[in-house]
């Protein structure tokens, strides 16, 4: 089958791979952002996708938008039978969905119609999700709106990070993509409409949300913390620093104000929460490495001995 391929990140990188090494699939040419200054020199940086396809030969195209007449007749020339989209980021109009012979298949990183839009494995597990998984699904013009082609799942437990959920959910998505293109035609006349009464949306994460409110309940506060591990990383302050929280678990113990360590110990710290409390397990200071919290301990006891209350308010 002929196919172009629009990605961006690891994720998408994964399903191109898979593709690339199948030989009942041609790819080519792909999609995927234009270079982004990262790091802390601010080079530009090829994507994963860009770097995935530039090694294995295939052309590569960067445009900043795909409303363009000409980036549009481009894509037309290639005459592909499908365009598959993961993580790309940017919207395809309807004059690019119209353009392969059997349209365009997504990827979607949820269990459809739960978790439309930008962050869905964030959000699944800042919700409390005990499930999560994987979608194909025919796109149309609307966000996450088309029908369904495929589903795969997997459990999310209390211990589950938006890294391990990544990794789980692109170790499920590249088979089921193959699957589906080889019953392409089947598997769209069976394509299952989704229930808009039941989509929930998964907006993009603001940094900002990573700070600590440390007068919501524990639970919410771990989910959190999971959530945006690895990015973009919760945070307290501690003495006007900014303190990464990397990891914690729910935990038992006795009252107090809001953000105050109550105890230290080789598990971890444990700070009141405004309902329960939480351990923290791994922390990382400022130009420091992320370290558990016992080898902190043995360095810096005076500056988190109990009594001592975190902030919420960045340096």
């Amino acid at each position: 089958m002929k196919l172009l391929f629009a990605g961006t990140p690891e994720f998408a990188r994964i399903h191109l791979e898979a593709l690339l090494a199948a030989p009942a699939h041609d790819v080519l040419a792909v999609l995927t952002q234009p270079d982004r200054p990262a790091g802390r020199g601010k080079r530009l940086s090829a994507s994963p996708v860009k770097e995935t396809a530039s090694a294995a030969g295939v052309p590569v195209l960067q445009p900043p938008t795909l409303r363009d007449p000409s980036v549009q007749e481009t894509l037309a020339a290639y005459a592909a039978d499908v365009l598959i989209v993961v993580a790309y980021g940017l919207i395809l109009p309807q004059a690019v969905l119209s353009l392969p012979a059997r349209g365009c298949l997504n990827v979607h990183a949820s269990l459809l119609p739960r978790w439309r839009g930008a962050a869905p494995i964030q959000r699944a597990i800042e919700a409390g999700d005990s499930v999560s998984g994987v979608t194909i699904m025919q796109m149309d013009a609307g966000l996450d709106t088309g029908a369904m082609l495929a589903t795969a799942s997997c459990p999310v437990d209390e211990e589950t990070t938006a890294a391990d959920l990544h990794d789980r959910l692109a170790a499920l998505g590249p088979p089921l993509l193959l699957s589906v293109l080889a019953d392409l035609p089947a598997r769209q006349a069976a394509a299952a409409a989704q229930d808009d009464s039941a989509a929930s949306y998964a907006s993009k994460i603001d940094k900002a949300e990573a700070a600590l409110d440390w007068t919501l309940p524990a639970v919410q506060l771990a989910r959190q913390i999971r959530a945006f591990n690895p990015f973009p990383v919760c945070f307290t302050t501690l003495n006007g620093e900014r303190l990464k929280v990397w990891h914690a678990v729910t935990a038992t113990g006795p009252s107090g104000a809001p953000g105050t360590i109550l105890a230290g110990d080789d598990s971890g710290l444990l700070v009141a929460c405004g309902e329960g409390c939480l351990r923290l397990t791994e922390l990382q200071f400022p130009g420091g490495r992320r370290l558990p919290v016992a080898e902190l301990l043995r360095a810096r006891a005076d500056r988190l001995a109990p009594g001592t209350r975190f902030g919420t308010t960045p340096a």
